[in-house]
């Protein structure tokens, strides 16, 4: 009987070190990966820098140090609006930016940032992800040898700073205004002079009246810039950029030479910014707003229902001069008007209607 215990005790002692051995073998060490990463957004910068900063570190964490990303700000390894070819040409691996950033690459790269009276934010991750956008952005990436993903959004913008009141439309004639994308294309429709400017170099600009006026992102950001010091009117709703995404895009050639896990990683990390960013921007602007307001004496004001369809009507004409350049863009224009039909369908009778009347309840 003994002996039988003995027997017993060390077949399950055998059992239990093969299982321990079994469980404790060690993974197939995937390889290092080291990344170049370069921005559009000044270091630091909060929101866009941050968060692009955040997706970066985020990747190293994910894999605990295993994928490293090196990242640059603008101006620290290429110029801003230099970060399409350095990734392009396989110099970097990854950019994070604004995809109207690159309209003149291809006019429908403006889709995929925001476009003048286009989608908000939770429309346009409605049409990436189940209306066909990301293919479509996966094709027309696909001709500069890219990939992007989203990886951010900054919510609704305002309309931006003026010096002067806007009382109507022909107040927008002559006028020079920082304003990038196919927003600034409408811009150019109605009368003004459109100029494109990194973030870096607004405020200098502005100051030193080269720009009559601009648009940056939001109460939070706009703070930040001290953009009230030279100009006190500030216009809202931003027509142009009613939910504008960032992004990342990718060396179409290195991604794909990724192992499955790692796209996966990245993927993650990238959709995960998505969210983060937006909510920190929701958080944020309404304090900033009121601070503008009480502390550096501006004065906000609304866009006239005759302006705002003064711009609707010239986005509509640069969405039809926008499908006249390829028969890619205009697939781009009709499934983007399509979302735009049937999301905001939906959003007008869930999201608007009710914070219409919980707004209203409230005294707001």
């Amino acid at each position: 009987m003994k002996r039988r215990d003995v027997i017993k005790k060390g077949l399950i002692g055998a059992g239990g070190v093969a299982a321990a051995t079994t469980i404790s073998a060690p993974a197939i060490a995937e390889d290092r990966v080291e990344i170049t990463m370069v921005s559009t957004w000044p270091r630091d910068f909060p929101g866009l820098g941050t968060g692009a900063q955040r997706f970066a570190e985020r990747v190293g964490n994910m894999t605990n140090g295993r994928i490293k990303v090196n990242y640059f700000a603008a101006g620290e390894r290429v110029g801003a609006f230099d970060a399409f070819d350095e990734v392009a040409s396989g110099n970097a691996q990854i950019y994070h930016g604004a995809e109207y950033y690159w309209t003149g690459k291809h006019p429908a790269y403006g889709f995929f940032t925001a476009v003048p009276v286009g989608l908000t934010a939770t429309e346009m991750n409605a049409w990436i992800r189940f209306g066909g956008g990301q293919e479509l952005w996966d094709e027309l990436a696909g001709e500069f040898g890219l990939k992007g993903l989203m990886c951010g959004n900054t919510g609704v913008q305002m309309g931006g700073w003026f010096r002067e009141e806007i009382n109507s439309i022909d107040d927008f004639k002559g006028l020079k205004m920082r304003m990038p994308g196919l927003g600034g294309t409408v811009l150019s429709k109605i009368g003004a002079s459109p100029v494109s400017l990194p973030g870096g170099q607004i405020y200098e600009n502005l100051i030193s009246g080269a720009i009559d006026a601009t648009e940056w992102v939001g109460p939070w950001n706009d703070e930040i810039l001290k953009l009230y010091e030279a100009a006190k009117y500030y216009y809202y709703p931003g027509y142009h950029e009613p939910g504008s995404m960032l992004s990342i895009g990718m060396n179409k050639k290195w991604f794909d030479g990724l192992s499955k896990s790692d796209q996966l990683i990245i993927e993650a990390a990238a959709s995960m910014e998505n969210d983060v960013m937006l909510a920190e921007y929701n958080a944020k602007n309404g304090a900033a707003l009121q601070r503008l307001i009480s502390q550096q004496g501006v004065r906000l004001r609304k866009f006239s229902d005759d302006i705002f369809d003064a711009f609707g009507e010239a986005a509509q004409e640069v969405f039809e001069e926008t499908r006249d350049h390829s028969a890619l863009a205009n697939r781009v224009v009709d499934s983007f008007d399509k979302a735009r039909t049937e999301i905001g369908a939906w959003t007008e009778i869930s999201d608007v209607e009710y914070i219409n009347q919980r707004n209203r309840v409230l005294g707001g």
